[in-house]
């Protein structure tokens, strides 16, 4: 590696982006330097629960206008895109990886009609005694699809609004299972299960983080419990396993901890099953949730249905 190359990696973007620049006409850019937001991010244990500076360094090469901009913000790529592509993807999930966030903030910021490559440094400030950071270019042909997120109807085409039916205490013992299954498969309903939340209390936790662990680590047995009661049932623990359940009519199981590991705002642990399913719904853009031998509380813009596991007919399905 030569001297200018050595260089030219630790530069700012802006000038590696001149560096790679062709022989050609050399594309407009537009940058946003040194822009600091303080988030939880990061993958140790003791990155979880408390903030940290991010400083993020952007350059967007933008295709020349074809008409004299005329003083006209609409003409052009904004700026504000390019932050608020930052604070979309920090607000849509919690990420353990800086590499994961610059990726998905470079997708973003391409779907853009103007831009035709981005350069992304990102930095943790806090984490040593220097900057912490990674720095990726991605151009319209190497940008990856971005993986569906809950709440991100533009990361995945819209498909039909699922059903979340919240289960009662010890469900998966239940004999009126198998027949309540037959319903919901007979309705041709998309449909999410929230298994309760197990009924042995929970192990003492010293600490909030293993307190919550615990709790989310319940909520996943009790998941695999369920699907071990019936062949229909596939454990979703992605957004992706539950898009693929749903698009095939099966009947999914779901797994909280992953999605609420990554969630910016998630439900309190100590809240259990029913604010669970009341979160999905929200994220998922549920048409209801259906209430079977249970309660649940009042949440606005989420129609609820109540149900009996022991039902010979389902209620009225939105």
């Amino acid at each position: 590696m030569t001297a200018d190359e050595t260089t030219r990696a630790f530069a700012h973007p802006i000038e590696r982006a001149r560096a790679m620049a062709g022989d050609g006409r050399v594309p407009d850019r537009i940058s946003l330097r040194d822009h600091v937001v303080e988030v939880e991010i990061g993958a140790f244990q003791s990155e979880r629960g408390v903030t940290q500076r991010l400083a993020f360094n952007v350059v967007v090469e933008v295709t020349p206008p074809d008409a004299p901009v005329e003083d006209d913000v609409d003409r052009i790529l904004s700026y504000d895109r390019v932050t608020e592509a930052i604070a979309a993807e920090l607000a849509a999930r919690r990420f353990d990886l800086l590499e994961t966030l610059a990726e998905n903030i470079a997708a973003r910021i391409l779907r853009e009609p103007q831009a035709l490559r981005v350069f992304i440094r990102i930095e943790k400030l806090d984490r040593g005694p220097g900057a912490l950071g990674v720095e990726i270019v991605r151009g319209r042909a190497l940008a990856p699809a971005t993986a569906a997120r809950p709440g991100d109807t533009t990361a995945r085409p819209p498909g039909p609004a699922p059903l979340v039916v919240l289960l009662p205490t010890r469900a998966h013992l239940a004999p009126a299972l198998p027949g309540f299954l037959d319903l919901l498969a007979d309705a041709g309903a998309p449909a999410i299960l929230v298994p309760p939340q197990p009924d042995t209390p929970p192990p003492p936790a010293a600490t909030e983080t293993a307190r919550a662990r615990i709790a989310l680590l319940a909520a996943d047995q009790a998941a695999w419990q369920l699907a071990a009661a019936d062949p229909r049932l596939d454990v979703a623990a992605s957004q992706t396993e539950i898009d693929w359940a749903l698009a095939r009519q099966r009947l999914a199981v779901w797994a909280p901890s992953r999605l609420l590991l990554a969630a910016v705002e998630p439900p309190d642990p100590d809240s259990g099953a029913a604010a669970r399913a009341l979160w999905l719904a929200r994220q998922s853009g549920a048409r209801a949730v259906l209430v079977v031998d249970t309660a649940l509380p009042a949440s606005p813009g989420i129609r609820q249905i109540a149900a009996r596991l022991d039902a010979t007919r389902l209620p009225s399905l939105p």
